[in-house]
């Protein structure tokens, strides 16, 4: 998980979702916008209806490959993601800057689990049964890594060398470390086959990059350069590459591919 490009929303788009979030800030009592967030989002959620064909447009170019889930990057994302969840944060449910594109399995499990720290930085969760009144979630700092406007990696990485998990790289302890952590296993990005996903990735970009240097050697053509570029730059598991820039000069055979393709480094 890396953080995502920023993607500009039509002026048009932006515009039609401040409106509808307009209308439910506009009701007083908070158990009504949590009613009105949930049916509202669901009636126009839709592929007919303008602005979220919009807002889906703009949420496939945040993702990498064929519209890759931008939790796990390794399923299709067919499902705008709530970061906060409508149905603790009605105030959000119409936000452009609160959404992503996700795949079922990391978002139905996430559903409407949330954490926030409190003031002794202790993580509380402000998930809310479905039969518990609606009332408004602790206040406090998220402990959810925002990808729209954090950097995972500066806390974790993946581990290229045995294992393909995510693991912490925060000072055990600290309140970065229980994000990753916390984010680690609310999204469970470490299941199933998602590590031998990631290890194929990584030959996949390997066998690229040798494919690259080969064509160098043998004086291949701009386009044909342009296309092999693009192809590593669009690729499904993009931590995966990041990860293997940033941890090149530990692995000598990545550490001799990018000493010959040092431009690699830029993608």
């Amino acid at each position: 998980m890396i953080k995502l490009r920023n993607v500009r929303l039509p002026a048009t788009a932006n515009a039609q979702l401040k409106i509808w979030q307009n209308e439910i800030d506009r009701l007083g009592n908070y158990a009504d916008q949590v009613i009105a967030a949930h049916k509202k989002f669901k009636s126009r959620n839709h592929k007919d209806n303008k602005t979220f064909s919009q807002v889906r447009t703009a949420l496939t170019r945040m993702c990498s490959g064929e519209r890759r889930c931008c939790y796990c990057e390794d399923s299709q994302a067919n499902q705008v993601e709530h970061i906060k969840p409508k149905s603790l944060y009605p105030e959000h449910v119409f936000v452009w800057s609160n959404y992503l594109y996700a795949c079922a399995i990391c978002n139905s499990p996430k559903n409407n689990r949330f954490a926030v720290f409190d003031s002794a930085d202790n993580v509380v969760n402000v998930a809310r049964q479905n039969t518990a009144p609606a009332a408004p979630p602790q206040p406090g700092e998220p402990v959810l890594i925002n990808p729209r406007r954090e950097n995972p990696t500066e806390w974790m990485q993946l581990d290229l060398l045995s294992t393909f998990w995510f693991v912490p790289i925060a000072t055990p302890g600290s309140k970065e470390y229980k994000r990753v952590e916390y984010t680690i296993e609310l999204l469970d990005l470490n299941r199933d086959l998602l590590p031998e996903a990631r290890q194929r990735a990584f030959g996949d970009y390997r066998a690229r990059l040798y494919e690259y240097i080969e064509k160098q050697k043998n004086g291949a053509s701009t386009r044909q350069f342009s296309y092999l570029t693009k192809a590593i730059q669009t690729m499904p598991h993009p931590t995966v590459w990041f990860e293997m820039k940033r941890q090149h000069p530990a692995i000598k055979e990545l550490n001799d591919l990018f000493t010959l393709a040092p431009e690699a480094l830029n993608w």
